[in-house]
């Protein structure tokens, strides 16, 4: 347990920010959940991650060891494109789901990253996230970084919250696109409808989604897109709002799978961040899958 106890030059600061910059280990997100899980007491007391903190306030801090992960290691293939003793960098395959959840107990990208790290991977994504910064959909194919210790995961979380991770993928969509670049700022929510399904809503969050032609074909087009906020499917829906579904995507292209395949043509193509420990700059790429670079191949 630590103790902190606040100075007058420290007080009308909430209490989450305090904390995390009394502990740079512990993120906002993360001290705002002992917080609620009442881990973060002041003057013996609950309270709530808005407090703003007074001289004289006394606070403990009890941290809590992250849950013995009750996961299996498999020792399953994965490419792996960059790994340090901070962070490793792989290229995920499409139909792997990144962590188990319902339906999907093992053969996870989790499970794999496990064996591949021997367990050394941060406690900060909870008892079935380990390590997990960011995710892709289990079909959608491509970088992705996991965090070996919980300063490199908080680190990195905290890049991606200030958009400071440039992330582009390579999208094959359905339809010619006239124009040759745009950005699409719609928001997205669940859907009323299907409550499997998002949607651009009004009472959505803001999505920001920017894409450029590659190449057009006689029926499709090949996209880079980069996007700004890392809504749940927003790619997939901001595309098919505009009436360029994404091949393979039958979620929301009305079924349609012209070319028989099993989830969408959405490849993470690259990302740019800055190292968590060292500030180093960083780009990585994760080549296309074989059935992608195939696809564009033969529609040449």
């Amino acid at each position: 347990m630590k103790e902190y106890k606040v100075s007058k030059k420290e007080e009308n600061i909430r209490i989450d920010s305090y904390i995390s910059k009394k502990d740079e280990t512990l993120s906002r997100n993360v001290v705002q959940r002992l917080i609620d899980e009442k881990n973060i007491l002041v003057n013996g007391k609950s309270t709530k991650p808005s407090y703003k903190v007074i001289e004289g306030d006394l606070i403990t801090v009890e941290r809590v060891e992250a849950k013995q992960i009750d996961l299996k290691a498999q020792d399953i293939p994965i490419e792996v494109i960059y790994e340090d003793n901070d962070i490793i960098v792989v290229n995920k395959p499409k139909g792997m789901v990144v962590h188990p959840a319902n339906g999907n107990p093992d053969g996870t990208l989790v499970n794999a990253i496990m064996a591949k790290c021997k367990g050394k991977l941060s406690g900060i994504g909870g008892e079935i996230r380990p390590g997990i910064v960011h995710r892709l959909d289990k079909d959608t194919s491509g970088i992705l970084i996991v965090a070996k210790n919980d300063v490199a995961h908080m680190r990195m979380s905290e890049q991606i919250k200030n958009r400071e991770v440039k992330k582009i993928y390579w999208a094959l969509v359905r339809g010619i696109v006239n124009t040759n670049e745009a950005t699409i700022d719609m928001p997205i929510g669940r859907s009323t409808r299907d409550r499997q399904k998002m949607a651009v809503t009004k009472n959505g969050k803001r999505a920001v989604t920017n894409f450029k032609v590659l190449k057009r074909f006689e029926k499709y087009t090949l996209l880079e897109v980069n996007i700004e906020t890392g809504r749940t499917h927003q790619i997939r829906v901001h595309l098919a709002e505009i009436g360029y579904p994404l091949v393979g995507d039958t979620v929301y292209s009305n079924g349609k799978n012209e070319f028989g395949i099993v989830g969408q043509c959405l490849h993470a193509k690259s990302l740019q961040f800055k190292h968590p420990i060292t500030g180093k700059e960083m780009y990585l790429e994760a080549k296309l899958p074989k059935y992608f670079e195939d696809l564009i191949n033969n529609l040449m």
